[in-house]
């Protein structure tokens, strides 16, 4: 038989039962969060692209993200629709129509009316 003295406890150099190589440091442990931070703030290359093929989200998620979408590049383009009835026919070199014409006058007059009120 041999002795089992190594197993027991108390018994040999402590040194080689701690395992306090193994165990990250406070700094180690700091380090990592600010790294976690960095990359978070960053961002991932490509993290945004819906047509990302190594993307977890199914069909129904992407469908989704994909009419946010649209309906913000809806917005966008309304908000770059013109204000002026005249100014479509005009920059293409054209005279404006007649509703054009009448367009840009009653929007002349309601301008005129809320300006005397005071908006």
């Amino acid at each position: 038989m041999s002795s089992g003295h190594a197993m027991q406890s108390k018994v040999g150099n402590p040194q080689v039962y701690s395992d306090g190589d193994q165990r990250p440091t406070i700094a180690d442990e700091r380090a990592e969060v600010e790294r976690m931070k960095s990359e978070m703030a960053a961002g991932q290359k490509n993290a945004h692209d819906i047509h990302d093929p190594k993307d977890s989200r199914n069909l129904h998620q992407r469908a989704q993200q994909e009419e946010i979408l649209e309906r913000q590049q809806e917005r966008e383009e309304r908000a770059r629709t013109v204000t002026d009835p005249l100014e479509p026919a005009t920059s293409h070199g054209n005279k404006p129509s007649r509703g054009a014409e009448i367009d840009a006058e009653l929007q002349r007059e309601d301008e005129e009316m809320l300006a005397k009120k005071g908006r």
